[in-house]
């Protein structure tokens, strides 16, 4: 037999003629350091119970599995992940820019074209997977519940985007985590500490500068588009969008690896796509784009917010979620840069002021979570 461990091969000998049983799934083994046991080269597997899935490797059965005894593996370029939460940042800030240029369309019919894009991108992998349409018994109504909550928060936030700043918006949505570790506290039982009571503090604090209500700040508030009752509309659509997304990553922490991600996904599409529809219905506001303008920005929205689902998800696949979630703090950075190039709208100092409360939050949040995961995993390889 043959230890496999970090990709390299090196011969054990088997004690008293009987091997080690060491477990070969890909959960226990792989990235843990431990070690697992795989047939030599050369050696055809004897049994099914041998051709199981290698630990240490790809997922793949050998002997595609293993390489040649002595040889390394490809290394991971360092950084890409974290170039790839980059790219996932400037894309998701470009579809909302679009979406502060499109005129004609309301934000609800936007969503509607962005669920009938995640459908078409879902669709084809439902069926290569063979999870079915609906999911497990047991979970559907979790699934039926993110589905709502994703959905409508995404309607939420695209409103938000269309009556208010887009820096400001944005900001606000970043406080997101600080509701997350709230809601899972309370839910789901998690730890909440002194810190995480500290980050929420400043998170509100942030959305409250950005708010500016006349009863902190007088009734001559600047720097705002349109109409103070659309910035404040706006601000309440925002906060909602943040904790119905909060209360979609609780749930989706709660139903955890038994539904396959795919699935997740379809129901957020489907559900929101019916829910799009009805709402358009009971508005009348349901219309085709007057000029191809809009239209290209409808495909646009829905290609540039696809592609940055791809790569942040393509990002924590290859990086650990805390430096992902710091280095997503990007957003900000380009809704700023967007708003000033191309909106022609300067930030006032108080926008500045609760974006550097927000990101500190939930930068802090982020920072904590992942040195947590890391002392875990530490006393876990002990």
């Amino acid at each position: 037999m043959v230890l496999c461990q970090g990709g390299e091969a090196a011969a054990v000998p088997a004690a008293g003629g009987k091997e080690p049983e060491v477990p070969l799934s890909r959960e226990d083994g792989a990235g843990t350091g431990q070690p697992c046991l795989c047939p030599a080269p050369g050696m055809e597997a004897a049994s099914a119970e041998e051709r199981r899935v290698c630990g240490c490797c790809s997922g793949l059965s050998w002997p595609r599995c293993c390489t040649a005894p002595g040889t390394k593996k490809k290394a991971a370029c360092p950084g890409l992940g974290l170039f790839y939460t980059i790219l996932s940042a400037f894309l998701f800030s470009v579809a909302s820019l679009f979406l502060k240029k499109i005129e004609d369309l309301h934000s609800v019919e936007v969503s509607a074209f962005r669920c009938v894009f995640q459908m078409a991108f879902v669709l084809p992998g439902l069926i290569y997977y063979k999870t079915g349409f609906l999911g497990p018994k047991g979970k559907r109504i979790f699934l039926f519940f993110r589905g709502f909550l994703g959905s409508s928060a995404m309607i939420l936030l695209y409103y938000a985007f269309q009556v208010m700043p887009l820096a400001d918006a944005t900001v606000i949505t970043f406080s997101s985590p600080v509701f997350t570790s709230l809601l899972a506290w309370i839910f789901l039982k998690e730890k909440y500490s002194v810190w995480d009571l500290l980050f929420t503090l400043f998170a509100i604090t942030g959305v409250v500068l950005i708010a500016r209500p006349p009863f902190l700040f007088g009734s001559n508030i600047k720097g705002i588009e349109g109409s103070y009752t659309d910035h404040l509309k706006g601000t309440i659509a925002a906060i909602t969008s943040t904790v119905s997304a909060a209360s979609t990553f609780v749930i989706l922490r709660k139903v955890g690896k038994s539904v396959h991600y795919f699935l997740s996904i379809w129901y957020y599409a489907v559900i929101g796509l019916i829910g799009c529809v009805i709402a358009l219905f009971v508005m009348n506001e349901w219309r085709l784009p007057y000029c191809g303008k809009d239209r290209v920005l409808l495909i646009l929205i829905g290609l540039l917010g696809l592609g940055g689902q791809i790569f942040l998800t393509k990002a924590l696949q290859i990086e650990k979620a805390g430096p992902v979630a710091i280095m997503k703090t990007m957003d900000v950075v380009f809704a700023f840069i967007l708003q000033i190039l191309f909106l022609n709208h300067l930030p006032t100092w108080w926008t500045v002021g609760g974006a550097l409360c927000v990101v500190a939050s939930s930068s802090g949040t982020a920072i904590r979570k992942w040195r947590q995961s890391l002392k875990k995993a530490k006393q876990n390889e002990i």
